[in-house]
């Protein structure tokens, strides 16, 4: 299976489950992607991010790979496959490739600063892996440190007819979104998915902008579905509630640094993980922090039952 450019809807950012002494818990990875495939997401990504994909050995990842496509069945299954130098990028790469996986995520490394540094690495990248491989752009300026305008993401996508969609999570990321489809508009960049990220934190307003979908993480991925329907058909009110409602824990769980222990936390109080172990180095949630989220989901509970964990 390979993406289009009209892909849409909900492709949850997937954590790896970890056992408290570092190894993979696959009981709780079969669990996982069994969870998102019954919630209806459309998609999913693994080795992500936040998917603590550089702790993982090479057969780890392809056998993490294998376990979500076996649960998403006939549903698109993106890879990250950011690395370091070209030759680990095209392995993973190609593999995942013929394991069936959908599209490769590669995000920039930091040591670029120009437009022409970052397209030439796009170029040199398709050139890795193939240009009969469709990628998709991972635009996250808060962590690559490496900022893309609205006018070379135009470039790099005219460059590499293979990229099929832009993961969008510049932070502020609004005006690019327009931007970008202004120039589709007018006929001056060809189809192109973009899916927004940033953990969600700007998912009502994005939607109104223009956004396909939600490509990020969130430790109830089904608000991020009832959210983006609800958008699509025009209840833009509904809504807004639903994600009022729960900002609150979204915005805890956004915090730098700690953000992946409060989502594992979460999904290990909503029995979806055995435990929230993250694979050294890695940080842990104190018991004020537990605490705060435990408080956080009971008053989430009030106008959202799934939160009664």
């Amino acid at each position: 299976m390979t993406l289009i450019d009209k892909m849409t809807g909900v492709y949850p950012i997937a954590p790896t489950p970890f056992l408290p002494d570092g190894s993979i818990d696959w009981a709780s990875a079969e669990r996982l992607f069994a969870f998102y495939r019954e919630i209806g997401s459309d998609g999913l990504t693994v080795l992500g991010m936040m998917g603590e994909a550089p702790k993982l050995e090479p057969r780890e990842s392809l056998d993490l790979l294998k376990c979500a496509l076996r649960h998403m069945g006939d549903k698109p299954v993106i890879v990250g496959v950011s690395a370091p130098g070209f030759a680990a990028m095209r392995s993973l790469a190609r593999e995942a490739i013929e394991q069936g996986a959908a599209a490769v995520m590669i995000a920039p490394p930091n040591t670029l600063r120009t437009d022409d540094q970052i397209a030439t690495y796009y170029a040199q990248s398709v050139e890795a892996i193939g240009a009969d491989v469709p990628f998709v752009i991972q635009d996250y300026p808060l962590v690559t440190n490496v900022q893309m305008t609205a006018g070379v993401i135009r470039r790099i996508v005219t460059e590499n007819p293979s990229c099929v969609m832009l993961k969008a999570e510049d932070w502020p990321g609004l005006e690019k979104i327009t931007t970008l489809r202004k120039w589709q508009a007018e006929g001056s960049l060809r189809a192109l998915s973009i899916m927004v990220a940033n953990g969600g934190l700007f998912l009502d307003f994005e939607m109104a902008r223009g956004a396909d979908g939600s490509n990020t993480g969130y430790a109830f991925p089904e608000m991020l579905i009832d959210v983006v329907r609800l958008s699509k058909v025009g209840q833009r009110d509904k809504a807004h509630d639903l994600f009022d409602a729960h900002l609150p824990l979204l915005r805890y769980e956004q915090q730098p640094g700690v953000g992946l222990a409060v989502r594992k936390y979460v999904m290990m109080k909503r029995g979806i993980l055995a435990s929230d172990a993250q694979r050294k180095p890695g940080s842990v949630l104190g018991a004020i922090a537990r605490g705060e989220v435990d408080y956080l989901l009971e008053r989430l509970a009030k106008t959202d039952p799934r939160a009664k964990v």
